[in-house]
């Protein structure tokens, strides 16, 4: 782990920071409970509104509740979804591209409702499935997870069908191994580095589509908090109160951009040839610039 780190870092400096940044929300998160913050539940309307001061590091909101806090208190939560959505559809995503990758029945069938489900835009189908499941943690996991596993579905199915035709697989199959076998030791592991990838675009857009769905009320319900239900809050202060606005929204961005610095950075040490041709000019489609 700690080889794959430092690789990391030397492909993609900015990764270190991105790697610092979420490992202090992270530790922050766990160790919510036991920091010297107020309770984020702690109403004191005779300090609603306070700028960010000695008192209140980041301000106080509407009901006079510590901004600092319930930012910490929020990423409990929304992080937890995050992983949550990430390993449900990275799961369920795996299985369907490993079984359409590999059976051309399966294929045919489960991936049309996979390019019909992709079809909707996903937001506005995480917002429906909600609608329709009711309102709460577990049903905002399950809602995100459905919109986002064909897309890990999709990924898996391409190195599927790549994989099958290799030497050693057409070898396995020779050998008498049953297909269980071939998929998870042959395919499976050679199929790791794009799903790690997809994983963390996955947390990322979790996070983001649980901002949105608690900022339209179909997440999870106050008093618990998270990013998004503070924004919501937050929306009606911005002129009066921008820090209201301006602490959750920047947890968010913060959290969101470097999980994306880190796929970029996983992304580019898997296929190391692709990110050549990326920063290469006249590679990957990009056209050479004219010579004088």
């Amino acid at each position: 782990m700690a080889t794959f780190v430092r690789a990391l870092v030397r492909r993609r400096p900015l990764v270190a920071l991105a790697l610092v940044a979420l490992a202090g929300i992270a530790l922050a998160a766990i160790l919510a409970p036991w920091l010297p913050v107020p309770p984020p539940d702690r109403i004191e309307m005779a300090n609603r509104l306070l700028p960010p001061g000695p008192g209140h590091p980041l301000g106080t909101d509407n009901f006079g509740r510590d901004i600092l806090s319930r930012v910490i208190a929020s990423g409990r939560i929304s992080l937890a979804i995050g992983l949550a959505v990430m390993a449900l559809s990275t799961a369920a995503g795996t299985a369907a591209g490993l079984l359409t990758g590999y059976y051309r029945r399966a294929d045919a069938i489960l991936m049309r409702i996979l390019d019909g489900l992709m079809a909707f835009p996903a937001i506005l189908l995480a917002l429906a499935l909600v609608a329709a499941l009711g309102a709460s943690a577990r049903n905002e996991i399950i809602a995100i997870a459905l919109v986002y596993f064909p897309r890990t579905a999709r990924i898996v199915r391409a190195s599927t069908l790549a994989l099958k035709q290799r030497a050693y697989v057409e070898a396995a199959v020779a050998l008498g191994e049953t297909d269980a076998r071939i998929l998870r030791v042959h395919i499976l592991l050679n199929a790791l580095p794009p799903l790690i990838v997809q994983s963390t675009f996955v947390f990322a857009e979790a996070i983001l589509a649980d901002a949105a769905l608690s900022f339209l009320g179909l997440g999870v319900k106050p008093p618990t908090p998270t990013w998004g239900n503070m924004l919501d809050d937050a929306h009606i202060y911005v002129a009066t109160a921008p820090w209201f606005v301006f602490f959750p929204g920047t947890a968010i961005v913060i959290t969101v951009l470097c999980l994306n610095l880190l796929g970029d950075a996983v992304r580019d040490l898997a296929d190391p040839h692709a990110a050549a041709g990326r920063r290469r000019p006249g590679r990957q489609g990009v056209p050479a610039p004219a010579q004088e």
